[in-house]
Parts: C-alpha cells; structure tokens; sequence
C-alpha cells in the first residue's frame, strides 16, 4: 500500500504509554469473580482472534471508573506503526465522507483509540487480547498495534493490507453505527434467541467486510493507494479470521450455530463484492439470501 508522506487523520486518540488506565489514574473494577486457566486463555485467544471485546468474560465484567480523555491528535511522525494508522483512517473518512454526500448525509468521523496494555472504553475494559473493535457507546474504534505482529506471527495474514483491512473493518461499523444499522440490530439481538442472535451478528460481520471491500474500491480510484498483491493480503487476512477457520486452527469441532462473523469463504466473498462493486447498497447482508 502506498501510503508513506501522504496526510494522516487528526482524530487519532493516543493513550500508548499511559499504564494501566489513562490521564495519570489507573483504571478501577467493580464486582465481578474470575475465570481462571484454559478458560481464560480460550476467552482471550477468542478476543484475540475475532476482533471482540470478551475481557469482561475474564474479569467478571464489572463496571469501569469514568477516566479523562486524551486529545486528538495527528500520530507522532516518528512512529510509523501510528502514522500507517493515521494514513488508513484518513483514507476512511475522506472516502465515506464522500460516499455519504451523496447519499445526502453528513459522515461524523470516529475517533480510533491507540493503546497499549489496556484502556477504558464505553463499551467496558479493553486490553491487548479483546483486538481492535468499535465501540457505539462512544463512537470511538479502539487497537493495540500489536495486534498487527500476531495477526501475522500467528494467523499468517500478512502485509500493510492487511492491517489496512481490519482498520477499514472497525470504521464499517461505525459506518453501520451512523446508519442506524447497529442500533437496530442490537435492538433485534436483545429479542431474538442464541441462535438468532447469532445470525444477526454474522450479517453485521459480513456487511462490515462488504463496506471495507468499498473503502478499498474508492482508495484506488481516488488516491491510487494499492499495490500488487494488496487485494489478495485482505482477502488472506479475510480468510484467516474466518469462524471455521479459527475453530480448526483451535483444534475444536467446527459448529455452524455458534459462528458470529461467517465462514472464511462469506468473508472473502463480501470483502470482494464490496471491491468489485464500490456499492454500499450491494452490501444488504440482511436482505441476502445466501450469505
């Protein structure tokens, strides 16, 4: 991805090096017992994997003390880790900020969290294992770099596209968040039995994929950013974060009814759609019938 001396975003929030919490105070818990040995591991390889905060699983998922927020900013331009970040996500906003003009709608940019260790969010505690997610409580998408280094060590998703691709993931969310997609579904999940749920939480998945497949459209097309081989890293990246995929790679039995992202080959499948077409509205993952 060519992305070195280009414009980097200034909604970047820096919490790296601030401790256990953040401005000056450690975080505090309320409540909550504990899971303890291969329970905890499979719950953070869990996190880890798929992109979803479970840490409250862990730690009993007791309250978090209200912390002071850390101004935006842009990255420091000695950090390339941060201003690759800062690159992405201004790709992001300048593409749906576009995208959103002509549908009529004014795109409120997120702020996206750096932290290292653990931090606080809306949406309950954070830590290196929960891997980057987006927090509708405060419209705030949230990653500890090194997510990157294990998604390649150990899932063998690798390349800047493929960092660039679980990026422009999270701020999907937000894109489904501004939408009124997420609160709906939401709504839908607190009804609906396991299984449906589940369902639900597949289709918002696999649409996020789609809208990352989009953003990867309109990069090329406005800023040229994309290189050989960078389509087929996020289609690798896609693939590896697969729920079948993770249950093998786990050792365990694959069980359709307990999927919340999709299959490998969804993943693939939507991410490429949205390339192909450049067409939000052809990612109606809740209208679809084979997913």
């Amino acid at each position: 991805m060519k992305w070195r001396g280009r414009r980097t975003s200034s909604n970047i929030e820096d919490r790296r090096g601030r401790g256990a919490g953040f401005g000056g105070r450690r975080m505090t818990r309320v409540g909550g017992g504990r899971l303890g040995g291969l329970g905890a591991i499979a719950v953070v390889l869990l996190g880890l994997y798929l992109g979803v905060d479970l840490t409250p699983l862990i730690t009993g998922g007791g309250m978090i003390a209200p912390q002071e927020e850390v101004a935006a900013a842009p990255p420091p331009s000695d950090d390339p880790g941060a201003q690759f970040v800062g690159v992405v996500l201004a790709d992001t906003e300048e593409i749906w900020s576009g995208i959103f003009d002509e549908m009529g709608q004014r795109y409120r940019a997120p702020s996206l969290v750096l932290f290292d260790g653990e931090t606080a969010s809306a949406c309950g505690y954070a830590t290196a294992a929960s891997g980057p997610f987006y927090c509708p409580g405060d419209r705030k998408a949230y990653l500890d770099l090194e997510f990157f280094r294990v998604l390649e060590r150990e899932l063998g998703a690798r390349g800047d596209f493929a960092a660039a691709y679980v990026i422009a993931h999270e701020i999907a969310h937000h894109v489904q968040n501004e939408l009124g997609i997420l609160p709906e579904v939401n709504r839908l999940r607190a009804a609906a039995g396991a299984t449906e749920a589940n369902q639900l939480s597949i289709r918002v998945e696999l649409q996020a994929d789609c809208l990352s497949g989009v953003w990867a459209h309109h990069a090329q097309a406005r800023f040229g950013s994309l290189e050989p081989g960078d389509i087929d890293e996020a289609l690798n990246a896609a693939s590896r974060i697969g729920d079948d995929t993770l249950q093998r790679r786990g050792g365990g039995v694959v069980v359709p009814d307990s999927f919340t992202h999709g299959t490998s080959a969804q993943r693939v499948r939507w991410f490429r759609r949205g390339f192909e077409t450049g067409a939000p509205e052809e990612c109606d993952t809740f209208s679809a019938e084979r997913l």
